[in-house]
Order: C-alpha cells, then sequence, then structure tokens
C-alpha cells in the first residue's frame, strides 16, 4: 500500500490531473511501478498543445538526461499492436532521444481517447513556459472539445476565470499577430492592449507600430487608448472626453475599464450621474463583457 502512495505522489503533476481519472484501473495498477519502454514504441500525442519547443533547453534537458537519466517516468496509454502514446512528458520523450537513449521510463495507464486529451492540455496549461497563445488554444479547446464553461476550465487548471476569459480573447487577434506572441516578440500585455482595437487591419497597423518604436505595455495601452479616443471626431465625441479627461476618477476609471475588458469604453460623467458606453464587435467580446459583469456581481 505504501508503494502505492509513494508512486502516486511521484506521478503527480499539479492540480486536476487525478480529478480527471479517479480511482486508477485494476489494469495500470498490475504494474507496480515505471516500465522501460522502446522510445520507438511510443507515439507522439496528436493532442498536444504546445507547438514551439526551446531548442537550448531541451539540449540542457538532454545533457541531465545523458548524466542522469529520467528523473520523472513519462506517462503513456497502449494501443494496438503493442504501441504506446504520450500522455505527458513530450519533453523528456524528446531529449531522451536526443541523449541517445533507446528506452525511457513510463507509467502506463488505461484511459479513454477523451480522457487523454484532456489530461494532455491540462497538463500542459500548468506549465508556466507555455506561450499566451498555445495557452489561448488549450482553454479554447477545453471549451469546444468538452463542453467546460470559464468557470469550469479555471477550476479544472487551478486558473482564474477572469484569466481564462482573457486569454480566449487572444484568439480574436489576427493570425499575423498571434504569430508574433507565439514568437516572443509581442508579449501578452502588449497583445491585451490591441484587442481594444475594432478591425483586424488596425491591431496589425498598430502592432507594426508598436514593434518598430519598441513600446513597452503601458505605452502600448496609451497608444491604443489614443486611436480608439481620437480628436476631431465630431463635438459630442469631443465633449464626452473632454468631459471625462477633466475629471481624473472619471478618466481613471474609463482607462481601467478598457484594460480589463480590452475593449473601447467610455463614460459620460455629469455631475455624478451618466452612462457606461462599452462597445463590441463579436459575440466573444459580448461574453467577455457579461463574464465580467458576473464576477462584479
Amino acid at each position: 500500500m505504501q508503494m502505492e502512495v509513494d508512486a502516486r505522489r511521484r506521478t503527480a503533476l499539479g492540480k486536476g490531473i487525478e480529478s480527471l481519472l479517479g480511482p486508477r484501473p485494476q489494469a495500470a495498477e498490475a504494474t507496480g511501478k515505471p516500465l522501460e519502454i522502446a522510445l520507438d514504441r511510443i507515439e507522439r500525442n496528436p493532442n498536444q498543445t504546445r507547438t514551439r519547443f526551446d531548442e537550448a533547453k531541451l539540449g540542457e534537458l538532454a545533457a541531465s538526461i545523458r548524466a542522469t537519466g529520467v528523473v520523472q517516468p513519462v506517462v503513456v496509454r497502449e494501443l494496438p499492436g503493442g504501441r504506446f502514446q504520450l500522455i505527458m512528458g513530450e519533453r523528456r520523450w524528446r531529449a531522451s532521444e536526443a541523449a541517445g537513449k533507446t528506452t525511457i521510463p513510463a507509467i502506463v495507464r488505461v484511459v479513454s481517447d477523451e480522457q487523454a486529451m484532456e489530461m494532455t492540455i491540462v497538463e500542459n496549461l500548468q506549465r508556466a513556459d507555455l506561450n499566451a497563445i498555445e495557452q489561448a488554444r488549450a482553454f479554447e479547446r477545453l471549451g469546444r472539445e468538452f463542453k467546460m464553461t470559464q468557470e469550469q476550465i479555471a477550476a479544472r487548471t487551478g486558473k482564474d476565470r477572469a484569466s481564462v476569459g482573457n486569454f480566449i480573447r487572444l484568439l480574436n487577434l489576427p493570425e499575423s499577430i498571434q504569430r508574433l506572441v507565439e514568437a516572443g516578440e509581442l508579449s501578452y500585455g502588449h497583445a491585451r492592449a490591441l484587442l481594444g482595437l475594432a478591425s483586424a487591419e488596425r491591431m496589425a497597423a498598430a502592432a507594426g507600430k508598436v514593434m518598430a518604436l519598441a513600446m513597452s505595455v503601458r505605452q502600448t495601452e496609451t497608444y491604443v487608448q489614443g486611436l480608439m479616443n481620437p480628436e476631431g471626431r465630431g463635438a459630442k465625441r469631443r465633449k464626452v472626453d473632454l468631459a471625462a479627461a477633466a475629471d481624473p476618477n472619471v478618466r481613471e476609471a474609463q482607462d481601467r475599464l478598457q484594460r480589463r475588458l480590452g475593449l473601447r469604453v467610455r463614460i459620460e460623467d455629469r455631475k455624478g450621474k451618466g452612462r457606461v458606453i462599452i462597445e463590441y464587435s463579436g459575440v466573444e467580446d459580448f461574453d467577455a463583457i457579461l463574464n465580467a459583469l458576473g464576477e462584479a456581481g
């Protein structure tokens, strides 16, 4: 019994993984400990969320494996014909190949296609080095494939619900900007700020200027707010913007709402009375507003 508890502790990968499976099936328990499985019998998981692997870090891991072996077993499931499919541990699998290893320690789990997919996605979301777009796609896939609400995704992955919604909204960015975020040329903060613009063309043009001038996230937020609130677009618009700017409290509240939602927000205030106008360009934006209002309630 103690060996079973110790094995379970060694293979725990964070909040949420064990809850996907419940008690382990007897067939998986029968092995008692990790098995040495030939690398060429293991197939890559087609549901892998990670699309980019840092070659330098893989090289460091390969050197470590060459010297001391694989410390933490990978997790696989059995396929027909004596083959296996990775569920968790692709970096260790890749690094082991690079280190010249022929086998790798692996724990075999008996899981369905759906369980394997969910485990892979959730495990990747618990990795600190997943880029923002990879996280966004993983969250979106959990919602689409498993019909999870943002609250359920947050609970399953240990994330904040608002963060889940904000990441998913990054998929509204043009593909060109998503690629820049994936490559690390624009940060999550830059991407969120650019979402405030109304069209893909304006986002792409703004992203080009942000990169050309090496703007910080705060500078990008200010720049985007300027694009969303340009001068000279009619007397009413000027009057509203000037009124908001005249009261620093109103202006601060307006800016905070815009940063929080990533949408254009106007507060029309007249002696403590007025209205808040939030502009949105699609169903995803509208859902983000509802989620934010739900949190405030």
